[in-house]
């Protein structure tokens, strides 16, 4: 029997594909789990506006995030942690205390896009990348700087 995918199935394909399945697997798991529709005309053309309207989706965000990664892009912005006699930082610096610094900077980002595997636990200069959409990255540069006391 032959489906159309209306959403990625692992192992089977993805959103839009035709592809051909034993009926029973149609019947009793992808077509009421809502993953694919028989392959007719007229599911054929209802997936394919959805993917059309999917892809103009992606357009629209891909555009924002290339206006939010211009203004990123070489961006410089300091964090303050306090530091012990022995010049070691107490704490550290986590993406959400970089989401912090960039919204004083009037930016919003959210913090699962910033790309940071630990947390920062030094002072100094760090190079953070944060991926905006899946094609769009921005690099910003965040020192940690002792506070004052």
């Amino acid at each position: 029997m032959k489906v159309i995918l209306v959403k990625d199935v692992e192992g089977w394909g993805t959103l839009g594909d035709i592809i051909e399945v034993k009926p029973g697997f149609a019947r009793n798991y992808l077509i009421p789990k809502g993953l694919a529709f028989p392959a007719t005309e007229n599911y054929i053309r209802h997936v394919q506006e959805i993917i059309r309207q999917k892809n103009r989706k992606l357009e629209k965000e891909k555009e924002k995030a290339l206006e939010l990664a211009q203004k990123l892009d070489g961006l410089e912005i300091e964090i303050k942690r306090p530091v012990g006699p022995t010049g070691k930082m107490y704490g550290s610096v986590s993406s959400a205390d970089i989401v912090e610094a960039l919204k004083e900077k009037g930016i919003e980002v959210d913090k699962k896009k910033i790309m940071l595997r630990n947390p920062i636990r030094d002072l100094g200069a760090h190079n953070i990348t944060i991926r905006l959409h899946p094609e769009v990255s921005a690099k910003i540069k965040v020192h940690v700087i002792p506070e004052e006391e």
